[in-house]
């Protein structure tokens, strides 16, 4: 399991470098899998769909609600275009609810607009940071707030965890682990920023910044992981799939990236000044 959950890591880290690098058409056809593949696994864990059933109206309407939402994100520069096309989603999830009535219930309803929003809405927005100027370089302070925050907080808590942050919802984590994580990516957004960025944005110093966003982003994260988990107790499942060995599903891997890549780009358009 431990080498498999190693060889998994290394290439999900290959794949990011190349993708995050590349940008463009690969980083948005990469974004669009990985949230087909998120709304896919949550609209299973939220029991949208009765088992043992084929594909249902309402898995449909989010499947091609996603590939609109990012056809607009892509192809247009329009924040208004892109809250319309969400918008649009949400009056097709109440289409089919009404004309297929009494077939899918309120729950069902909300839950598919639900998944439709948590992953897919908000993982479009490391397609969003790339694209910003500097966009490059600012890409990679999503995964700094998630993977090395993870990464920090897991080393601090088994060194000198003592506390139990949420010991009903997940007993490992500890409050001197979720600070660790906070500090440890502060410490590595300050330093990428110091020795990379630094040299490349010349209007500005940057290296706070970076840590400004790296430590509010390190928060988020754990947040974001969290909650992905509560979904999980709530439904009982231990892993949300089983696409990377290891792992688990996209959800249990990228839950705190899908929740912190929003916030990285709202600091970064709001304290670069940039959007």
């Amino acid at each position: 399991m431990f080498m498999a959950r190693l060889l998994s890591g290394v290439v999900l880290v290959v794949i990011a470098a190349v993708t995050l690098l590349t940008g463009g058409y690969l980083l948005a056809a990469v974004c669009l899998f990985i949230s087909m593949a998120a709304y896919g696994e949550l609209v299973k864990a939220c029991k949208i769909r009765a088992q043992g059933q084929g594909l249902n109206a309402l898995e449909s309407v989010g499947y091609l609600g996603i590939v609109c939402y990012y056809a607009v994100v892509v192809f247009t520069e329009s924040a208004q275009a892109q809250l319309f096309a969400i918008l649009f989603t949400m009056a097709a999830f109440m289409f089919v609810y009404v004309f297929a009535f009494p077939k899918y219930r309120a729950e069902q309803v909300m839950g598919a607009f639900f998944c439709f929003a948590y992953a897919p809405v908000m993982f479009a927005f490391l397609y969003l940071t790339r694209e910003l100027p500097y966009g490059a370089y600012l890409v990679w302070m999503i995964f700094i707030s998630s993977w090395i925050c993870d990464t920090c907080a897991y080393l601090t808590g088994i060194s000198i965890g003592k506390h139990k942050m949420t010991p009903k919802l997940s007993p490992k984590k500890s409050i001197e682990g979720a600070v660790g994580g906070v500090v440890g990516s502060a410490l590595v957004g300050g330093l990428y920023g110091y020795f990379l960025v630094e040299q490349v944005v010349e209007e500005q110093q940057v290296t706070w910044i970076f840590v400004l966003i790296s430590a509010v982003g390190a928060v988020i994260s754990q947040v974001g992981d969290l909650a992905a988990s509560a979904i999980k107790r709530n439904h009982e499942i231990k892993d949300y799939g089983h696409l990377i060995p290891g792992h688990g599903g996209i959800m249990d891997r990228f839950d705190s990236v899908i929740f912190t890549a929003p916030m990285i780009y709202a600091l970064a358009v709001l304290l670069m000044g940039r959007g």
